[in-house]
């Protein structure tokens, strides 16, 4: 504790608000990140130090009130806005926005075949496009996983005859069609899994919008999917193709909380240069 408090609770102050600054700045940075989910600090009021216990009354006495001063605030976590973002039309059949809950679930296939962590991640991003193999990939290469947990892949073209075209319905059906105009999809399609967690607030954010940490976030590990994963069934959302989710981002309120930030963390800053006012004067009372 220093000599006095107001010192290092005008710092605790500098601390907090800086990490708040770094959130907001974060925010504003991701504006245009596609599924990006924007976050808030917390504050938390720091432990207390106490100068009189309370106590309560007997017969002759009264009880006596607690006496404390607090010693400044720190940030108690981030929480996340899981609100979704708008829908923006891309053009692109590939490009899979979530209308609702849900998480598509892509796999690293280098790495293995269990979908667990660091093998499997949650996203929100649908930017995806079919690679030279036939596999619908992310932008990094991971594998799109079905309602079986295995990877969506065009199947082969009929004899004499090519893909002439590929879809995708709200329901997450892969639709193929080809020059002999014949759809040589298998019988059911295979169909684009979703998953939702209890806890999505525990996910670890991997980058590029990649999430793991599903135990923590009330997961099964390693992931299970089913037909009770298909778009649309339960509280899970619907796939709408040639879309992205847009960040939610709100700048209007981003640029407010930049301001309350700046203006705390000055006032923390003032708090500081005050205590060191009367910290000198301490130090030079002996000289006077």
């Amino acid at each position: 504790m220093s000599l006095i408090g107001s010192l290092s609770s005008g710092v605790t102050g500098l601390q907090t608000f800086s990490k708040d600054l770094e959130v907001i700045g974060n925010n504003i940075a991701n504006v245009n990140t596609t599924a990006f989910k924007s976050g808030t600090l917390g504050f938390s009021e720091n432990f207390s130090n106490t100068l009189r216990t309370s106590q309560p009354s007997s017969g002759t006495t009264s009880n006596v009130l607690a006496a404390q001063i607090g010693t400044g605030v720190r940030f108690s976590g981030i929480n996340t806005n899981y609100n979704q973002g708008a829908l923006s039309s891309t053009g692109q059949a590939t490009d899979l926005g979530i209308s609702g809950d849900g998480y598509f679930i892509v796999r690293d296939s280098s790495q293995g075949n269990d979908l667990t962590d660091s093998l499997a991640y949650a996203t929100r991003v649908g930017s995806f496009r079919w690679d030279d193999k036939g596999y619908l990939v992310t932008a990094q290469g991971l594998r799109v996983q079905d309602v079986t947990g295995t990877d969506i892949k065009l199947t082969d073209a009929p004899a004499n005859a090519s893909l002439q075209s590929v879809s995708i319905n709200r329901a997450g059906q892969v639709i193929e069609f080809f020059t002999d105009g014949t759809d040589n999809s298998p019988t059911p399609p295979q169909q684009i899994g979703l998953m939702t967690f209890p806890q999505p607030g525990a996910l670890m954010n991997k980058g590029n919008g990649l999430f793991d940490g599903f135990k923590a976030a009330g997961g099964t590990v390693p992931l299970t999917l089913s037909v009770a994963n298909a778009p649309g069934t339960g509280a899970l959302g619907t796939i709408e193709a040639g879309t992205l989710e847009q960040s939610n981002v709100d700048l209007t309120s981003e640029f407010a909380n930049m301001i309350t930030a700046q203006r705390s963390f000055q006032a923390n800053a003032r708090v500081v240069t005050v205590s060191d006012s009367v910290l000198d004067d301490i130090v030079n009372l002996k000289r006077s």
